[in-house]
This record gives C-alpha cells, sequence and structure tokens, in this order.
C-alpha cells in the first residue's frame, strides 16, 4: 500500500513505511472519512497522534491546516518514520516527535491540551481502552471541545464505562472502527 497525503499543502506527497509489519497504516479511504467528518474544524487545531506509527493521521492535520501536531511511539524504527515524513512535508516547525511510552504520557500532568487525540494502538492488546481510561483520567489533555478518537477493529469494539468522557459517533469501515468520544456535558 502507498501512503500519501491526501490532501493541502502537501498533498499527493508520498510518505515512508515504517519496516517490517508492526503497524498498520491508515487506508486512505479511512483517512479521507476522518476528515470528511472533522471539516473546517482541522484549521488551527492542536493534534496528538499517539501510536503515531507513520505520522499518516498527523501529517494529513497538518496537511488540512491544523498548526501543531505531537507524534509519539515507543519504537525506534517509527519515530524515524515519522521524522522522514514530517521533514520530507515541510513540516518540522509544527510538529513534535516523542519516543515513549504512550500510557506513560497519558498519565502524566498534561503539559498540553489537544483539540484531537488519535488513538490507534496494536489491535487486540486492549491498548485502545487502556489509552482511553487514561485520557479519562487525565481530561485535561482535551481541550472543552476536544475529541479523542480511537482507531480499532470492529471486533475489538465494546463500550467503556468513562468518568470524563462519552462516546458519541461510530462510524465503520471495512475492518476499521472509528470511535468518537468527547468531555461528557458539553
Amino acid at each position: 500500500m502507498t501512503l500519501r497525503v491526501i490532501a493541502g499543502k502537501a498533498k499527493g506527497r508520498k510518505l515512508k513505511s515504517v519496516p517490517g509489519d508492526t503497524t498498520r497504516p491508515i487506508t486512505d479511504r479511512v483517512k479521507e472519512a476522518l476528515f470528511n467528518i472533522i471539516a473546517g474544524d482541522v484549521l488551527d487545531s492542536n493534534w496528538w497522534d499517539l501510536f503515531a506509527g507513520t505520522g499518516a493521521v498527523g501529517i494529513e492535520a497538518l496537511s488540512r491546516g491544523a498548526s501543531f501536531v505531537r507524534f509519539s511511539d515507543s519504537n525506534r524504527a517509527p519515530i524515524e518514520t515519522i521524522k522522514s515524513n514530517v521533514e520530507h512535508c515541510s513540516f518540522a516547525s509544527q510538529a513534535e516527535i516523542r519516543k515513549g511510552d504512550a500510557f506513560t504520557f497519558l498519565a502524566s500532568p498534561p503539559d498540553k491540551t489537544f483539540e484531537y487525540i488519535y488513538i490507534a494502538p496494536p489491535q487486540y492488546k486492549e491498548m485502545w481502552v487502556k489509552a482511553l481510561k487514561l485520557t479519562d483520567e487525565n481530561v485535561d489533555w482535551v481541550t472543552d471541545d476536544g475529541w479523542i478518537i480511537a482507531q480499532i477493529d470492529p471486533k475489538e469494539y465494546r463500550s467503556l464505562a468513562l468518568e470524563n468522557l462519552e462516546e458519541f459517533e461510530q462510524r465503520r469501515y471495512g475492518t476499521t472502527l472509528l470511535v468518537f468520544f468527547e468531555r461528557k456535558n458539553q
């Protein structure tokens, strides 16, 4: 699968894939659908691409007008791939790339707030649940009107009892399910 930026400033730029099979890059169809849902709200927004892999989601957000993206991944190969892709698309000044454990980051006191936190961890390990529960406990990572979006296999889905966040939407695209969460009482 060739990864590319679909729209915006870096439209058509090809992105490097992470060597091996440790990541599952988002398909163009799912990426297009995601950004159609967000539409103009992407402008001037801050994103956290939490299990960033190739960085494709965060780079797409920057290409479409986001002002800042934090990319994080726990492994060296994705981090090197993200650095290369961010530089190739000329977004280095708007990106922060952090190597480390997503759960450790989420459990830390928030140093920034994000309109969008994108969670697409390795599948079938309940990691999306753990990431959402940590975000729920540390809800100040998310702006008042921010969204947390989990990208999972539909078979992984289960309803979560959360204190500060609530699910408000699901969209399924083949073997990919996007689950949208926001702060309660907004």
